[in-house]
């Protein structure tokens, strides 16, 4: 009785969190106003090169970033990858994701992210045009992740991620949370899943140092030079819900095809609408594409993500589950994404 409760209760919720996906509105008009957009930062190769479109099927440790209900789906008792893209702006994100399962328990996973933005010149008010130094910002994200099987068709998983950003005497921190659930056997249909995610929900993020006192005057009052202390505003994180719709149809005993639908539902810009398709021979090289969009981006909003190309092998060893994979990434006025990762299970 219980297991038949919670399965109603868990496509109950994908039920509702797709109903409120189809009446909130996007959030163009707010684009370039949230903090902490780090955390959107996409890490690993075989989903993005899917385009994103894998909410409903993703599996391992590639779920801690995309949906952590999928950790716990994962062929391996454990397992470890390391991502790396080339971003643009000779910028570079650098990742490595750890998991293990532990029996009834379930599923537990650590993570580091880190943006590699290089050295900039420092510029002040009275050296517009630079000091000389040179400085290198700080972005990295910590995350912990639970996900858990409660039935053989339904998992649920969370993920909790502290995050900071440094510059030279200011910087910002805080705490964002991920929250997905996956439903597979949808219908009664053999591969066939749904799946439903909200992430960066969190508090206001406000920036804070020294770096944000100034000595001023006032010439209309009569009191020497001060120290005065500038109150950042604080704003809100990247917070979307993303819900999905995955099939993999099994055309022969070597041949497999997934393809799958995500729509996003952004506060910060545009909702977006994602697919992606992975063909799979003898379970040991794989082809990927994928396309995002955002339908109603207008020109005060340029979407400048495109087309995904993708490949991957797999390759066992003993007891060593073995993956290598790659993708592109199309980018308009930025240099294309270049995205390598190594995934080994054992």
């Amino acid at each position: 009785m219980i297991k038949y409760t919670v399965r109603i209760l868990a496509l109950g919720v994908c039920l509702l969190l797709l109903a409120n996906v189809s009446v909130m509105a996007g959030g163009a008009n707010r684009a370039g106003t949230a903090s902490g957009t780090q955390l959107l930062l996409p890490v690993g190769a075989r989903y993005l090169a899917m385009g994103g479109a894998n909410v409903a099927a993703v599996e391992g440790i590639e779920a801690v970033h995309w949906n952590p209900a999928g950790l716990s789906r994962s062929a391996n008792a454990a397992e470890l990858m390391f991502s790396h893209m080339s971003y643009f702006a000779d910028m570079s994100v650098e990742y490595v994701g750890v998991s293990n399962k532990f029996g009834d328990l379930g599923s537990f996973g650590f993570s580091v992210k880190a943006l590699s933005i290089g050295e900039i010149p420092e510029t002040t008010i009275q050296n517009p045009d630079g000091t000389g130094a040179n400085f290198s910002p700080t972005f990295f994200t910590l995350g912990v992740t639970y996900s858990k099987l409660l039935t053989d068709r339904i998992s649920i998983g969370v993920n909790a991620k502290l995050f900071s950003e440094q510059i030279p005497r200011a910087g910002a921190s805080g705490i964002a949370f991920d929250a997905g659930v996956q439903y597979s056997g949808l219908g009664g249909f053999k591969g066939l899943s749904i799946g439903v995610v909200i992430k960066n929900l969190g508090p206001e993020v406000k920036w804070d140092g020294s770096a944000l006192g100034r000595t001023a005057s006032d010439p209309n009052a009569k009191r020497p030079t001060a120290q005065y202390k500038i109150d950042a505003a604080p704003f809100e994180l990247p917070t979307h819900i993303e819900m999905g719709i995955s099939y993999a149809y099994q055309i022969n005993d070597a041949n497999v095809l997934n393809t799958s639908f995500n729509f996003q539902n952004n506060n910060y810009y545009d909702d977006e609408t994602k697919i992606g398709a992975e063909y799979s021979f003898n379970n040991m090289v794989f082809l990927r594409g994928g396309y995002s969009m955002a339908p109603n981006a207008t020109e005060s909003y340029e979407y400048i993500w495109g087309p995904t190309f993708g490949a991957g092998l797999h390759q066992k060893f003993g007891n060593l589950d073995m993956n290598l994979d790659y993708t592109y990434r199309t980018v308009s006025v930025f240099e294309s994404n270049h995205v390598f990762a190594l995934r080994l299970g054992f």
